[in-house]
């Protein structure tokens, strides 16, 4: 399928970069880290459903690096994402976030409720709502994977980094897949953060104000679709379930075997749910 590549100037002067791929009522996807939007792939499939539009946040992919690097933090991006809509051309867009990028989405559906149809938040990170995720939580879920070969080394290492006795990363990452196959373990070194600063500053002192948008959430008119993965230690479904509250009219899926990239464990179910959300919102 044809990937179309554009760019377009921020606010702030920034050339930033995203991709088009597929036909149909146009998505615009936010991805977490941040990171190069490449990882989402076209969402296991959903490209065949939507005209998906990929963007590149400042300092990923191919967009370009700030000269002010205050302008890493989550809110100051919802700037970046009106300036890609009014670039397209469309009063209203429909919103997928992925992960931290779900984060992004929120503020931007809380300061520009009217310019979004709707709302679809996968594995979404909680931090703009003021959900905190606590390490019980994390081991309770992590303890449903012990029939996994890599069980015992991974809940090891999650221990010690919920009792903040280690930083193995690198050890937890099954956790975060609902299969540990060849194309997770691909997709996990592929998918790693390459601008640190960019990780460092998304959520710097001032990037999430929960109170306010909370307060705007309960207000927004446009339908909600948060989708968690049954195993998925980032996002537990918990979590995401008290998300889903937040919301006038909210749709929570929670998806079976899958982790944080649910498009990876179970393509033809994310895309049958997402798609079907989307089309309802039609």
């Amino acid at each position: 399928m044809r990937v179309m590549s554009r760019t377009f100037s921020a606010p702030d002067g920034t050339q930033l970069a995203y991709r088009i791929q597929g036909k149909g009522r146009p998505v615009v996807c936010l991805p977490g880290g941040p990171m190069d939007s490449r990882y989402l792939g076209d969402l296991g499939g959903l490209s065949a459903h939507h005209q998906l539009i990929f963007l590149d946040l400042r300092g990923t992919g191919r967009s370009a690096i700030p000269e002010d690097p205050s302008t890493y933090r989550c809110d100051r991006l919802v700037d970046d994402v009106e300036a890609l809509r009014i670039d397209l051309g469309l009063g209203q867009i429909d919103l997928l976030g992925h992960s931290a990028g779900a984060n992004l989405a929120t503020h931007y559906a809380a300061r520009y409720p009217h310019h979004v149809s709707t709302l679809a938040l996968i594995a979404p990170g909680t931090r703009a709502v003021g959900i905190a995720i606590t390490g019980e939580t994390r081991r309770e879920l992590a303890q449903l994977r012990q029939g996994e070969p890599w069980f015992r080394s991974a809940f090891a290492a999650l221990e010690a980094i919920t009792e903040g006795a280690g930083s193995d990363w690198e050890a937890i990452a099954p956790f975060f897949y609902g299969r540990w196959d060849t194309a997770a373990q691909h997709h996990h070194a592929a998918s790693r953060p390459s601008n640190q600063e960019a990780v460092a500053l998304f959520g710097a002192e001032g990037a999430f104000t929960p109170e306010a948008t909370r307060a705007a959430l309960a207000t927004y008119e446009g339908r909600a679709l948060l989708l968690a993965g049954e195993f998925d230690l980032n996002s537990p479904p918990q979590a995401v379930a008290e998300f889903a509250g937040l919301f006038p009219d909210a749709t929570l899926s929670v998806q079976p075997g899958a982790g944080h990239y649910p498009w990876l464990d179970d393509a033809a179910r994310f895309v049958a749910t997402t798609a079907a959300f989307l089309r309802q919102a039609a």
